[in-house]
């Protein structure tokens, strides 16, 4: 495992902006004085007259967006989760959702993996509050591959999009030549017969290393990988569990409003089946390392493994 390739999709946000910038010649970028932090530095230091730093000031911020957006510019706004979704939430409702305008949001920093910054900075909320924007597009990456990809989508999707990134380096697992990203769909990364893991974000790869580890025991799980979580694909969730008859959730969100909320919904109105949701429990982070966090809120493939064993 030493030799697997880690990149933070914060690195990958940054470098998608730069890469699209020629072919999106209408892409400018926003930033709240964290453009260090978010990568969109990457695409100041190329285009430096394409970007506009708002300085602390996130609310404003998406009101600068809004206003681009409505004279034919692509504004990719940035900052941390916590500040994008959770202290600009009426901005983004208000001037970007309500009146849907065609604003990118890259969120950085989501989740315990933002670590030693603490509960303050670690935003487990984020995905629950722009799933509820009417017309939000919400996606959440699982590695570079992705991340690049999911930035193309949302250059290329006309209305709003909010999009999360994570602070720590994670394993690449979609450099394939079968990869295909779309919003809106999902993906197979093993099939299996007893149980369905839906994942996203980093953790697809914990729920791949718990498949692993379940096969070891006799047991087959399907690994679905969801980065688009609205729209949500309902029909590979759905042939899933009627294969299996149980389905796992993973994500590094609250297990409140995220990933495991739209799955649920999905099966209660079409096929009902037994669902356990992993993710943070009703409560806030702490501060520590992103490795020893993730693995005493169970989140890496070991946890992932407990608990769907405990589940079965």
């Amino acid at each position: 495992m030493a030799d697997v390739k880690k990149i933070a999709t914060r690195e990958s946000y940054g470098n998608a902006l730069k890469e699209l910038a020629e072919e999106f010649p209408d892409l400018v970028v926003l930033d709240a004085d964290l453009a260090a932090a978010t990568k969109t530095g990457i695409f100041k230091k190329a285009y430096p007259d394409r970007h506009i730093d708002c300085g602390i000031a996130e609310c404003n911020m998406m009101g600068v967006a809004a206003g681009l957006s409505l004279v034919g510019k692509i504004p990719f706004v940035s900052s941390f989760a916590m500040f994008a979704a959770g202290r600009a939430f009426e901005q983004v409702r208000n001037s970007v959702g309500y009146p849907h305008l065609n604003v990118k949001i890259g969120a950085t920093h989501a989740g315990i993996t933002v670590g030693e910054d603490g509960a303050s900075h670690q935003c487990n909320e984020d995905i629950a509050l722009m799933r509820t924007i009417p017309g939000m597009v919400v996606m959440c990456p699982s590695d570079d591959v992705e991340a690049k990809a999911a930035v193309r989508a949302a250059l290329e999707h006309e209305g709003p999009v909010y999009i999360r990134f994570g602070r720590a380096a994670v394993p690449v697992i979609n450099d394939n030549p079968d990869y295909k990203f779309e919003i809106g769909k999902g993906t197979v990364v093993k099939e299996g017969t007893d149980v369905t893991i839906v994942a996203t974000g980093i953790c697809v790869d914990s729920a791949i290393g718990a498949a692993e580890k379940l096969a070891a025991d006799g047991i087959s799980a399907e690994v679905i990988n969801i980065c688009t979580i609205k729209p949500l694909d309902e029909e590979i969730i759905l042939n899933s569990a009627k294969k299996t008859g149980k389905v796992v959730t993973v994500e590094e969100h609250s297990v409140i409003g995220g990933l495991g909320s739209a799955v649920c919904d999905c099966l209660c109105a079409n096929n009902p089946v037994p669902v356990k949701k992993i993710g943070m429990q009703d409560i806030f982070g702490e501060s520590g390392s992103a490795a020893a966090l993730v693995q005493k809120y169970g989140l890496d493939a070991e946890g992932v493994y407990k608990s769907v064993k405990e589940f079965l």
